[in-house]
């Protein structure tokens, strides 16, 4: 038996503009961070890195969302600064 794979009412796209204008209120300029975003079973993760020279990630830095994918409501969200 095969799962068809329902894609999400909101893009990972519309997810980022979503996070990205809920943490320019918090952060100011967000073109800094290193951004992760990836669907996982509570909506979408957007997360927020500060890169280092050496291209590995410093553990927090910026904001981290849960966004949901059907709603677009931000379920939860974590500001590191």
């Amino acid at each position: 038996m095969t799962t068809a794979v329902v894609a999400p009412a909101v893009s990972s796209d519309q997810a980022l503009r979503i996070a990205q204008a809920d943490g320019i209120l918090a952060y100011g300029d967000l073109t800094r961070f290193r951004v992760e975003i990836t669907l996982e079973v509570d909506g979408w993760h957007v997360k927020h890195f500060i890169q280092q020279r050496n291209g590995s990630r410093i553990a927090g830095g910026g904001p981290h969302y849960v966004i949901d994918a059907t709603t677009g409501a931000i379920v939860s969200k974590t500001y590191y600064q």
